[in-house]
C-alpha cells in the first residue's frame, strides 16, 4: 500500500496534561516531505509547527500550545475554526473507543463500512460535544506491517537467527515507512480526522500497535534481533503517531520521564485518569514491571478527589479463562491461541499479578471514597463486571471494543457467556460478577460498539453505542 500525501493530515489534537486551570494540547501534522504547514492561531498569537520526525516522502509536525480548561474556546489552523468543548470543571462528556482495525487487510476495506461507528460517534459529538476522546488499545493494527521483508516476512513462526547490522537497518527503515502508512491511513480517514481535530485524544497501547501477543510470545521471539527491531520501531511510532513526542520529550503526565514504561496519569477537577502501560514491559511471566507498578503505588497513595477512570487495556475483571487456557495446551490444534490467553489478567502465568492490581485499586478506591471504573478494550465485544471491593465501594469495568473490528461470531459471546457462569473470585470474599448491559439479554454483545461517559451535578453514567441495537439506556457508576 502506497500512502500519496497530496494534502496535509491533521490537526490532530493530544492532550499533554492538565496544570494551572489549562489543557496542554498538541496538534499533529502529516504532510509531504517538501509542504510547509501554516501555524496555529490563537487568541494571544500564532504557533508555528516543529517538524517531529522525518520519512522517506512525509515529514511529521507537531505544535504545542494551551487552551483554557474551564470553559469552551477555539483555535483556528488553514482558514477553518475548531471549537473545542473543553470544560473539564463541571458536567461533561468522554467517549471511549478501542480496537480500531482488524488483523488481516484493514487497509483495503471500504472506507464507509470500515468507520461506521466513527461517524456514529461524529455525530454524537455534533448533538452534544466531547470534552476528551479516550483510546484504550490497538489504536493500529500493524500485524502486516512484517510483509515484504526477508527479515520478518515469516514473523514469528520463522526468523533469522543471525542478521547482519545491515540487514537489522534494513529492517528498521521499512517497518518505520509501513507504520508511517497505516497511521496516515487512519488519520487522514474524514469521520476520525473531524473529530480528533475537535477532541483531544489521550491513548494508550496494546499489542496490535505493535503486533498481535506482544510480550506473550516466546522469548526466543520477542529477544530475537527482528523483535527487539519491530518492538523499538513500534514504540517510536506509538510516541510519534498516539503521543506527538519523541524520546526525551515526554508530556508531564508520563509517571517516567525516561520511557522505561510508557504509564501516563491525568488529574482534572474531581477526575483522574489513569493508564498503566500493559505492554512494554511485559513478558510471559510479567504484565508490568518495576517502573510500571511504582506508578501504580504512587497513585495508590495520592490524595485525589473525585471519580477514577483506570484504562486497562486488557480487561481487569473477566471469566474464568483459566480452564480455556489449561484445555487449550492440551489440544496441539489450539495451541496457537495460547499467547491470546496468556495476554489475559485472568491467565495462570499472571494471577498473582493480578491480585496485586486488584488490592491496589481496591487502595484507590478507599483512599478517595468513590467507586473506581475500569474501562478495556481488545475483546471485540461489549460487556461490563463489577467487584464489590468492600466498605460500600466497587470496581465497575466497563468494556468497549471495537470501533473499526467486526465482531466476533455470536457463539463465541455466548460461550464466554456461559464460562461466567463458573464465577471467579481472585480475591477471598470478593467475586466478581458479569453483568448485562442496560437492556440486553446477553452477558457479552457481539456488536462493534463505543462508550460515553457523562458527569452530571458530579454523579457518573455511562452508555454504550451499539452497532445493532443503537444506544444502551444509561448505566449509573
Amino acid at each position: 500500500m502506497d500512502v500519496k500525501f497530496y494534502s496535509t493530515i491533521g490537526p490532530i489534537l493530544i492532550l499533554d496534561d492538565v496544570e494551572d486551570g489549562q489543557m496542554c494540547l498538541s496538534a499533529l501534522f502529516i504532510a509531504a516531505k517538501e509542504a510547509t504547514v501554516p501555524p496555529l492561531e490563537l487568541p494571544h498569537g500564532k504557533v508555528p509547527p516543529i517538524p517531529l520526525a522525518e520519512y522517506d516522502y512525509a515529514t511529521v509536525w507537531r505544535a504545542r500550545f494551551t487552551l483554557p480548561a474551564d470553559r469552551v474556546s477555539d483555535y483556528r489552523w488553514n482558514g477553518t475554526t475548531h471549537v473545542v468543548a473543553g470544560d473539564l470543571t463541571s458536567d461533561l462528556r468522554l467517549a471511549y473507543v478501542s480496537c480500531n482495525g482488524e488483523e488481516v487487510g484493514d487497509m483495503d476495506r471500504e472506507g464507509s463500512e470500515r468507520n461506521a461507528m466513527w461517524e456514529r460517534l461524529r455525530s454524537e459529538h455534533q448533538r452534544r460535544p466531547f470534552a476528551l476522546m479516550l483510546h484504550g488499545g490497538d489504536q493500529v493494527y500493524a500485524d502486516e506491517v512484517t510483509e515484504e521483508h526477508e527479515l520478518s516476512q515469516h514473523w514469528p513462526e520463522r526468523i533469522p537467527r543471525d542478521p547482519s547490522r545491515a540487514a537489522l537497518d534494513d529492517l528498521r527503515h521499512h517497518l518505520r515507512e509501513r507504520f508511517l502508512e497505516r497511521y496516515a491511513a487512519l488519520y487522514a480517514a474524514p469521520q476520525f480526522a473531524w473529530l480528533a481535530a475537535r477532541v483531544p485524544s489521550l491513548m494508550q497501547w496494546d499489542d496490535h500497535d505493535i503486533c498481535d501477543g506482544w510480550g506473550s510470545l516466546r522469548r526466543s521471539r520477542t529477544y530475537s534481533p527482528v523483535g527487539q527491531t519491530l518492538f523499538a520501531v513500534a514504540r517510536e511510532s506509538f510516541l510519534v503517531f498516539q503521543q506527538a513526542t519523541i524520546d526525551g520529550d515526554l508530556p508531564a503526565r508520563f509517571a517516567d520521564s525516561s520511557g522505561q514504561h510508557l504509564g501516563w496519569a491525568i488529574h482534572g477537577p474531581d477526575l483522574r485518569i489513569l493508564a498503566p502501560d500493559l505492554r512494554s514491559e511485559r513478558t510471559r511471566r510479567q504484565i508490568m514491571g518495576q517502573g510500571g507498578w511504582s506508578m501504580m503505588e504512587a497513585e495508590a497513595q495520592r490524595e485525589v478527589r473525585g471519580h477514577t477512570l483506570l484504562m486497562s487495556s486488557v480487561p481487569l475483571l473477566g471469566p474464568r479463562l483459566s480452564l480455556l487456557e489449561a484445555l487449550m495446551v492440551l489440544i496441539p490444534r489450539m495451541q496457537k491461541y495460547e499467547d491470546d490467553l496468556r495476554d489475559q489478567w485472568q491467565s495462570r502465568a499472571h494471577r498473582d499479578e493480578w491480585r496485586r492490581m486488584l488490592r491496589l485499586v481496591r487502595d484507590l478506591a478507599r483512599r478517595d471514597g468513590h467507586d473506581v471504573t475500569a474501562v478495556s478494550g481488545e475483546i471485540h465485544l461489549a460487556t461490563r463486571a463489577v467487584l464489590d471491593l468492600g466498605g460500600g465501594l466497587h470496581l465497575n469495568q466497563l468494556v468497549a471494543s471495537g470501533i473499526a473490528h467486526r465482531a466476533p461470531p455470536k457463539g463465541w459471546a455466548r460461550f464466554l457467556g456461559a464460562l461466567a457462569w463458573l464465577g471467579e473470585d481472585p480475591l477471598p470474599d470478593h467475586p466478581i460478577r458479569i453483568t448485562r448491559l442496560p437492556g440486553q439479554r446477553n452477558r457479552y454483545v457481539a456488536e462493534r460498539n463505543y462508550l460515553i461517559f457523562d458527569r452530571k451535578s458530579g454523579n457518573w453514567t455511562a452508555r454504550w453505542d451499539l452497532e445493532t441495537s443503537g444506544m444502551t439506556e444509561s448505566l449509573g457508576l
